[in-house]
């Protein structure tokens, strides 16, 4: 999946899983993990079901679609949660939100507000929910592809997307942005701020966060061993209010994903890690070369409660 937004707590490995570019390692733990820490991965083609043991052998959880990944005519998760859930894998339950090109070509075409698309889209994203037999309160995060400041028809979608939800059996979520951008002379702005200021203030049902910040540091790239944080303002690499800095002394407990390595990796934030990941820049487990991931990293083996 591809984002300028997602968040995972921190975990306690021994020993690498992915790949280096001299030669990639076989991991040595479980995917159960010390400190309350656990590691998933999700990516947007359903893996096969033929991989899913080896990969259970490394991670807790899982990426779920609901609906069409971003570019994506279809779904090949459908129908794929008792697999993955009588194997113990948790997840991360998703449906994909609408850019702002969208959400300003549906008001121009149809007269429908941002507001009421977030609804409608919700709506959508809810009764694939049922249909894949999720269970009440589970966490359903809306994809959002854009990062940065939220643009005012943005922060009426999400706001009525995540309303929707949150009035129905199940619990919203954002997948969003970590990373700092400028936001005026000497400022900056994550997508995960921008939303708590602009969206979960008004909201009368909280919204959890699923955060994602690849840029090394504070990720350490493609490992299973955790990456390590600084404090804001900690010297090089530090992110003043960064996803991870605010984890680790608890100011952002709507925060309960981060993403930290995605596939492929971007180049112009990820040369500190580059040989953590395969020759051509992806993220695998050294039995499944094929099988590009994103990595993520929460609090609990079941981020979404959608056991």
């Amino acid at each position: 999946m591809r984002w300028i937004t997602r968040l995972l707590v921190l975990t306690a490995f021994s020993s690498l899983a992915f790949g280096q570019q001299s030669g990639i390692k076989t991991a040595r733990t479980t995917a159960e993990q010390t400190a309350g820490s656990y590691v998933g991965f999700d990516r947007n083609d359903y893996p096969g079901d033929a991989a899913l043991p080896v990969l259970r052998k490394h991670f807790s959880f899982v990426g779920y679609w609901l609906t069409n990944p971003p570019g994506g005519r279809s779904n090949s998760w459908v129908g794929k949660r008792a697999a993955l859930r009588d194997l113990g894998f948790g997840f991360l339950v998703l449906a994909n939100g609408k850019v702002d090109a969208e959400i300003l070509r549906a008001k121009k075409t149809s007269g429908q507000s941002a507001e009421a698309l977030g609804k409608k889209d919700a709506a959508i994203a809810i009764a694939a929910a049922e249909r894949e037999h999720f269970p009440a309160g589970t966490i359903v995060f809306l994809d959002q592809e854009e990062g940065g400041r939220l643009l005012p028809e943005q922060a009426d979608y999400l706001f009525g997307w995540t309303e929707a939800v949150g009035r129905s059996a199940y619990k919203p979520g954002g997948y969003v942005s970590g990373q700092a951008v400028g936001d005026g002379p000497g400022k900056t702005i994550t997508t995960a701020q921008d939303i708590r200021e602009q969206v979960s203030a008004k909201h009368l049902h909280p919204v959890a966060l699923w955060v994602y910040d690849d840029a090394c540091p504070p990720s350490n790239g493609c490992m299973l061993q955790p990456p390590a944080f600084r404090a804001s303002g900690a010297g090089p690499g530090s992110v003043p209010g960064s996803v991870g800095t605010g984890l680790l002394q608890g100011a952002m407990q709507d925060v309960v994903v981060w993403q930290y390595a995605q596939s492929p990796r971007r180049k112009e934030i990820t040369a500190a890690c580059s040989k953590t990941y395969d020759a051509a820049g992806n993220c695998v487990v050294s039995e499944l070369p094929a099988i590009h991931l994103d990595l993520n990293v929460a609090r609990t083996a079941d981020p979404s409660h959608g056991r």
